[in-house]
């Protein structure tokens, strides 16, 4: 099971550059989280400060109760060792086999014998879907491929937190889709705590639990992931819906002439889009963290945006699940998160596929 991270009043700075200041929030165990955020607002150098690679101006971040910010570097090397990090590029070897480049940690920080080495480095390449790959180097295999090796060498020391930086970067709708997937299938399976920043818009809507949007130098606001997708702050919505008008500009944010030009023209922000379901595992089940559909709106009574969390051919509204009908449990399992119909597909996710 993952772990918590409490993070409180975090501030980083280069120089007199300020990155972001007084960040609080907290990653629940066992839970995927994604942080968004337009370029630059300094996302993977949260990552970085959360390991322990960078160190804050201020602030603390709480991990079973140490303070990565204040640890000598011997007791914050033991704490690393509950992490996990699937680098931007996947960071391998590109000499080494795939199967040395994810057997590197195990030799590295473990007195494993080669035998042991050997039954973690296959098990993890099947989680993955990489068996059969082990001779093959980085460079004769695809992005999507990488980033699978990259993963299977984050999970081989058994970590309760994973860190993801942009693992969809360079990658094409579809194998970003398999990708998605293949994250969902893993939290089930290992139910660490996952933390993954992305760009892309579609991940953060149909994967997490909790989603950040960072911006302007602070955390605009993090939550359950309903709680985000239905809000009316306009740099949420503009974010959303991938539009220019709005708060953020090119350099970040826009100047008050560029705002008030917009106002004069009198522009109106497009409505949110719908909410999707939230995307299953691949034999179609819920994972143990995951909401029901609505719950957190319905709890907080916020009105979704028209047609959220269409299920089995309703047109609109929270779907109110059949208690008799177990294949149900709130979800749908014949559509994809933005609506597209899909195949049942129960079968692991393989080389093949091209991710």
């Amino acid at each position: 099971m993952g772990v918590e991270i409490k993070v409180e009043g975090l501030t980083k700075s280069f120089g007199r550059q300020v990155i972001w200041k007084d960040v609080s929030l907290t990653l629940p165990a066992g839970e995927i989280s994604v942080m968004l955020g337009p370029s630059g607002t300094g996302k993977s150098v949260l990552l970085k400060t959360l390991v322990g690679l960078l160190k804050p101006d201020s602030g603390s971040i709480m991990i079973e109760g140490r303070d990565l910010t204040t640890l000598r570097e011997r007791d914050l090397y033991e704490v690393r060792k509950l992490f996990g990090v699937l680098f931007q590029d996947g960071a391998l070897f590109g000499s080494m086999s795939l199967y040395d480049n994810i057997a590197f940690p195990l030799r590295e920080h473990t007195k494993k014998r080669e035998s042991e080495v050997k039954d973690i480095v296959l098990e993890k390449m099947d989680m993955v879907g990489l068996i059969g790959s082990e001779s093959k180097l980085p460079g004769e295999i695809s992005g999507g491929l990488r980033k699978r090796a990259g993963l299977a060498r984050a999970l081989v020391l058994d970590p309760e937190i994973i860190l993801f930086d942009e693992p969809d970067s360079g990658l094409d709708p579809v194998r970003t889709a398999y990708l998605n997937q293949l994250i969902i299938d893993l939290n089930d399976a290992i139910e660490a705590t996952f933390l993954i920043v992305t760009h892309d818009v579609n991940t953060a809507r149909s994967v997490p639990d909790n989603i950040g949007l960072l911006y302007h130098q602070h955390l605009a606001m993090f939550g359950p992931r309903e709680m985000l997708l239905s809000s009316e702050e306009p740099v949420v919505r503009q974010f959303l819906n991938a539009q220019r008008q709005g708060p953020i500009g090119m350099a970040e944010e826009k100047d008050a002439d560029e705002l008030a030009q917009e106002e004069a023209a009198g522009y109106e922000m497009p409505p949110l889009p719908p909410i999707p379901l939230q995307l299953l595992t691949s034999d179609g089940k819920s994972r143990p963290t995951q909401r029901e559909p609505g719950a957190w709106c319905k709890d907080n009574n916020v009105t979704p945006p028209p047609g959220s969390f269409e299920s089995q051919g309703t047109a609109t509204g929270i779907v109110t699940p059949d208690p008799d009908d177990s294949s149900q449990n709130g979800h749908r399992t014949d559509h994809q998160p933005d609506g597209a119909v899909r195949p049942e597909r129960t079968e692991a996710l393989t080389p093949e596929a091209g991710a």
